[in-house]
């Protein structure tokens, strides 16, 4: 690994996204607009806001970073950019850890806008510590960031990518403990669950907004979230094609 190398692509990176105004507001502003929805929907029902809101800050960011850093990076892929990158000092785990910076980058951003109009705009009531709480957001952006990139090497277009949201994120979402505690799941599903890493952004996120202090329960999940970033980071950098044939 090159660090200036590493920064020079993240730099490269946020460049291009900074000119992309649609990517931008795919990134800020569709996971407020969508809590905001979720907010309006409970008006009349705020404990089920409070209950669900905080399990949707972490899944929203991770959905969406991974639509948008898995169509980013095939796109790099099907233009050639990637190969003449690739012929340069530039090795694949430098090229990865530099989108998964610039998208950590966003991911701050998105995961402090969206914590904070659920607390201060839609009035969203935890127990535990906003700090926490954005921190918990920001891993599963991060864990959003390096499964699209670990999906992008699996895809031969763009619509491919866009098509692995389902196939890869819909059936997490369904087991995550969203809908049913995943206690109460049958012992196969609970077992599926359990590999499962948006199972573990989901669960810290209820550790945190329903505790005032850290949980040895939310700091487990911490760890695994971390692991499986940089478990998907190392995959993607080894499975990683120069172009699309």
């Amino acid at each position: 690994m090159n660090t200036r190398i590493t920064l020079a692509t993240a730099g490269r990176v946020l460049t291009q996204l900074r000119h992309d105004h649609r990517t931008i507001a795919l990134l800020l502003v569709v996971p407020c607009v969508l809590l905001a929805l979720l907010s309006w929907i409970f008006d009349d029902q705020p404990a089920v806001f409070d209950r669900i809101g905080p399990l949707l800050l972490a899944i929203f960011p991770l959905v969406v970073m991974f639509i948008v850093t898995s169509v980013a990076m095939l796109r790099e892929r099907t233009s050639g950019t990637l190969e003449r990158l690739l012929a340069m000092p530039l090795n694949k785990l430098d090229l990865l850890l530099g989108y998964a910076l610039a998208f950590g980058v966003l991911a701050v951003l998105q995961s402090g806008i969206a914590s904070a109009v659920s607390l201060w705009l839609l009035d969203l009531d935890i127990a535990g510590s906003t700090g926490w709480l954005l921190l918990t957001a920001l891993l599963a952006a991060l864990l959003g960031t390096a499964l699209g990139l670990l999906a992008s090497a699996f895809a031969q277009t763009e619509f491919q990518a866009v098509q692995f949201m389902p196939a890869f994120v819909l059936p997490q979402l369904l087991l995550c403990g969203l809908f049913v505690p995943r206690e109460a799941m049958q012992s196969v599903l609970a077992t599926i669950s359990d590999v499962l890493p948006l199972s573990y952004a989901v669960d810290a996120m209820a550790e945190v907004a329903g505790n005032p202090g850290l949980t040895g329960a939310a700091g487990r999940d911490f760890a695994v979230l971390a692991a499986f970033i940089v478990g998907a980071l190392a995959l993607g950098a080894a499975t990683l094609r120069r172009r699309t044939a």
